[in-house]
């Protein structure tokens, strides 16, 4: 993933047609378009090939499954063109690995510790074991919380050079600067941007907020 940004955008929608028109607006703006099951669940298949075709998709199909039926989710979305694929790290290294071999050139990033409230109850008390296993089975980096830098900062000790890519700035309160100068690369963001009345402009203040404060 080329991080010129450092911004990710969160396509939430459900809307197929309102997803075209904000991903053509920002495409210049992110690094990456997250989608997630409610985009594919609204606009299929050909969708997600269609917004894979606008640079680096992110599909969040956050895989939370037995290694088999892991495997069998993430090479269709790959074949898709996901240039990237996010699992959840508690289901253990094997399923872990599984997504990193099916992912064939793709990126597979592990969600380590959850960035709502409860997420600070029920995996950050495992994040630090999700990220060793991540990096043990391969994988190209976590999905750390941007509304607790804290916990950005200990796991970047742990995954070293790995990408951490920090989702909750907006929204759920948390401050792109924040996340970054506490060592995350990238900062995914979505009703901050998607919601605002130019998603592009939205997106250009996120990534000149983090320039500003945390240089390169």
């Amino acid at each position: 993933m080329r991080l010129d940004h450092r911004v990710i955008l969160a396509l939430d929608v459900t809307d197929p047609s309102r997803a075209r028109t904000i991903a053509g607006a920002v495409k210049s703006d992110v690094d990456a378009i997250k989608a997630g099951w409610a985009l594919f669940l609204a606009g299929g298949a050909d969708l997600i090939r269609e917004l894979a075709g606008l640079g680096y998709l992110l599909a969040d199909m956050r895989t939370a499954e037995i290694p088999n039926t892991t495997r069998l989710i993430v090479e269709q979305v790959a074949a898709l063109g996901a240039s990237g694929i996010i699992t959840q790290g508690f289901v253990g290294e094997d399923s872990i690995r599984a997504a990193v071999e099916a992912a064939g050139e793709a990126d597979v990033f592990v969600i380590t510790e959850m960035s709502h409230p409860g997420g600070a109850r029920f995996t950050a008390p495992h994040a630090e074991e999700m990220a060793r296993m991540a990096i043990q089975a391969g994988a190209a980096g976590i999905v750390a919380p941007a509304t607790r830098p804290d916990r950005v900062k200990a796991l970047r000790a742990i995954v070293g050079s790995r990408l951490i890519l920090a989702p909750g700035v907006g929204a759920q309160g948390g401050k792109a600067s924040d996340a970054i100068a506490a060592g995350a690369d990238a900062v995914i963001v979505g009703r901050a941007i998607y919601e605002a009345k130019d998603p592009a402009k939205a997106a250009r203040e996120i990534a000149a907020e983090i320039r500003s404060t945390v240089p390169r």
